[in-house]
């Protein structure tokens, strides 16, 4: 199950970034309750923040606390890790959407400058006992996507623990410059799991093989793209170049829309992230009828009539676009 940590050191943003080398130091641990069926446990470790954390430099941050740590604590530290056990990260970084701050009055032209981490925030690592039940949540947690629902759930075991709004490929064959020819932009069906996170993304046009930095809103406002991973999966042991990411335009969500990623709202893309570490397994599936919560049939509209394989992929082949951490990404906005 999910970590319950305490309240009181959840503390909020908003400064620029100082001394982004300055690493925190050791202060003296508290009990804290990690979870409703777990006894009482001190944290490992209490980190305050002494110097306020961008989005420009929080993995760099994260990176050099985890290096830091890792050899103090009896288990494998990772960024998942940390950020799991302290989930009001995930909630900070999911109001920075965009579109969040709109709904405020807030116009955030480059979500890269908004502070995450501020002065006075602590972030705590678990003791053993709460670190185990962290990872047997994160082993048991998978994600399911079906297609014409345009849906993506965060399942831990049989339970849903977040149901997202996607877009998906559309159905048509289009010519794309960085694939080298027509390609199938139809989403792939299958079992995989996760193989990649790209958490600095470089974009191009996939038409006209561009590189772009910038992205027009629903609003036709232009903003900086936002720095919020993408992640790859693997499908059936085949690579198809199709991520999970953040589309910087909602109104697409519910439609066939993207060259065959699969976009979620920049908020959700964050929460994702961070429950689909690499090997989390990943489930696509093309179903018509789904059963409700109240045992009722769900029939969905078919959007890819009719029911070919869309396991072809023509012209060159996307693998190839697809081999590092900073790799690009050319699925688009």
């Amino acid at each position: 199950m999910l970590l319950a940590l305490a309240s009181a050191f959840i503390l909020f943003w908003n400064r620029p970034l100082e001394n982004r080398n300055q690493i925190p130091t050791y202060v003296e641990p508290v009990s804290v309750r990690t979870d409703s069926t777990a006894p009482f446990e001190k944290p490992a470790f209490s980190i305050p923040i002494t110097q306020p954390v961008t989005i420009e430099r929080y993995f760099s941050f994260m990176d050099a606390l985890v290096r830091q740590y890792d050899t103090l604590v009896p288990y494998a530290l990772t960024e998942h890790m940390l950020v799991r056990a302290n989930p009001w990260i995930i909630d900070s970084l999911e109001n920075t959407d965009y579109y969040r701050q709109i709904a405020r009055g807030n116009f955030v032209a480059d979500q890269r400058k908004m502070t995450i981490l501020q002065t006075g925030d602590t972030l705590i690592l678990p003791g053993p006992k709460a670190a185990n039940l962290l990872q047997s949540s994160i082993q048991a947690t998978s994600l399911d996507i079906n297609l014409p629902a345009f849906r993506l759930r965060i399942m831990e075991k049989d339970s849903v623990l977040y149901d997202f709004p996607v877009r998906i490929g559309k159905n048509q064959k289009k010519y794309l410059a960085l694939a080298g020819g027509n390609v199938d932009l139809r989403t792939h069906t299958g079992t995989g799991e996760i193989i990649r996170i790209n958490r600095r993304p470089v974009f191009f046009d996939p038409v006209t093989g561009k590189q772009f930095t910038h992205t027009k809103r629903d609003d036709q406002r232009t903003t900086w793209m936002p720095l919020i991973p993408w992640i790859e999966p693997a499908i059936d042991g085949n690579r198809y170049g199709q991520m999970i990411h953040p589309t910087t335009n909602p109104r697409t969500l519910g439609k066939p829309a993207s060259n065959g990623c699969i976009g979620l709202k920049e908020a959700d893309a964050w929460r994702v992230y961070y429950y689909a570490p690499i090997g989390t397994k990943v489930v696509i599936r093309y179903d018509l009828f789904e059963e409700s919560n109240t045992g009722d049939t769900l029939r969905y509209k078919d959007v890819y009539p009719p029911r070919v394989s869309r396991k072809k992929v023509v012209g060159k082949s996307v693998v190839a676009l697809y081999s590092g951490d900073n790799q690009d990404c050319w699925c688009g906005h």
